[in-house]
């Protein structure tokens, strides 16, 4: 399997566009957030990770299937 690479940039494109639209429409809840995220413990934000990988690999063997 050969890496596509416009498709790991457009990717990463999207990522961007999508991370930056909370802070950017709402920079006061960003902070909260931020604010919260940070008090959490390590056990809990690595679940957070796992999850959000597990999530975004569902979507991308749906969208690629």
């Amino acid at each position: 399997m050969s890496i596509q690479w416009d498709d790991l940039l457009a990717g990463l494109a999207i990522l961007l566009v999508v991370e930056g639209m909370f802070p950017f429409l709402n920079p006061a809840g960003a902070r909260r957030s931020f604010e919260q995220l940070s008090r959490l413990g390590e056990r809990e934000l690595r679940i957070a990770g796992l999850l959000s990988m597990g999530v975004g690999l569902g979507l991308l063997f749906f969208a690629r299937s």
